[in-house]
């Protein structure tokens, strides 16, 4: 299971890194064809496609990476021990908000279906709403691995200055 769960996590970064590169020569290109009066009419559509994908799959990357953005101006002050609980509290929430955004995005997915894109009619929208409870879906198993991670290795394996805050301030 651990070594299929490492092949999606390396298709994730694939597919995020692509969809990211075509996302922006697309734009850049429709822009410059619409500035010479030759509008490529599905660009906007195709852009949203690639622009959610990337959102929800670069979520679940910076997720598993610690690479989220987060202030921890006060957390950094407090004890290991304290800072351990509260990463397990803080991942408890997250797991309670990925789970619900599935279900939502589920229930978006199927709403959507029948609707198709304005550049692209043959082509249903729910390739773009399908992006919100799979992303999710990715992210909550990360979310649930790292607060395994976190049980398991206790706070008294936690480095010092896991926070992120420069080591005067702690």
């Amino acid at each position: 299971m651990r070594r299929f769960y490492q092949y999606v996590c390396a298709a994730e970064m694939h597919i995020a890194k692509w969809a990211l590169a075509v996302l922006t020569v697309l734009v850049i290109a429709a822009a410059v064809m619409r500035s010479i009066g030759m509008p490529i009419v599905w660009a906007i559509d195709a852009a949203t496609f690639l622009f959610a994908w990337c959102v929800f799959l670069g979520g679940d990357i910076a997720m598993r990476n610690d690479r989220l953005v987060c202030i921890d101006v006060l957390t950094c002050r407090l004890p290991k021990k304290y800072q351990h609980y509260l990463k397990i509290i803080n991942y408890s929430i997250i797991v309670v908000f990925l789970a619900s955004l599935i279900a939502h995005g589920v229930k978006l997915a199927y709403t959507t279906r029948l609707r198709t894109f304005q550049g692209i009619p043959d082509v249903s929208y729910t390739w773009v709403t399908i992006a919100v409870p799979l992303g999710c879906l990715l992210m909550l198993i990360t979310a649930i691995l790292k607060i395994r991670n976190l049980i398991q290795n206790g706070y008294e394996n936690m480095p010092d200055g896991e926070c992120g805050c420069p080591k005067e301030l702690m």
